[in-house]
């Protein structure tokens, strides 16, 4: 059968598996200020300059004549279906999210979503985490995300209390020093 005749899926799930998790059922998508504003600019980028320069590429291509042998035209739907659906993925993201400024909870003592949580680890060190959304969790940064095990077990602790984290080989022991609330760069 000639490919003329056949159809190109746009429901393509090659980049699912690299895409975010998803948010726990009947909870909201938490973020901070700079993590939607980074969503934001994502969508916008993508919406004004990737997409109109793709789309007039595709057309460029379109124009040369056979498209089941153009590598431009077909690497350029494909790239444009991949962008479409990162679009519809931020819209939706950035639709249902809730954003929460850490600042406006300072005095706070206890740990909810935004705190930057110092705790020591049984081996003696100290580490600083900050609670972030999801689409900004970001381990080497210390931002974690407040669906991960660490930040579920600080959830309401206070400065000097010890909460258990569980680990695939065990429990571990942390002792919260400090909770703070500060504005969180997501860059």
């Amino acid at each position: 059968m000639s490919k003329a005749f056949t159809r190109e899926s746009d429901t393509d799930d090659e980049d699912d598996s690299v895409s975010l998790p998803a948010i726990p059922a009947g909870s909201k998508n938490y973020m901070t200020p700079a993590g939607y504003r980074r969503l934001k600019d994502e969508y916008m980028h993508l919406l004004d300059i990737e997409r109109p320069a793709l789309v007039q590429t595709v057309a460029w291509a379109a124009s040369n004549g056979d498209r089941s042998e153009n590598g431009d035209y077909i690497y350029g739907k494909k790239r444009l279906r991949e962008i479409d659906r990162r679009l519809r993925f931020l819209a939706k993201r950035m639709e249902n999210s809730e954003v929460i400024d850490p600042v406006l909870r300072r005095g706070c003592e206890q740990v909810f979503f935004g705190a930057t949580v110092t705790v020591c680890h049984s081996d003696g060190c100290e580490r600083s985490y900050s609670i972030v959304g999801i689409d900004e969790a970001d381990a080497s940064k210390g931002h974690i995300s407040w669906v991960s095990p660490l930040a579920r077990a600080l959830l309401k602790a206070r400065a000097d209390d010890a909460v258990l984290l569980r680990l695939p080989d065990g429990v571990e022991e942390l002792v919260v020093v400090e909770v703070d609330y500060r504005g969180i760069d997501s860059n």
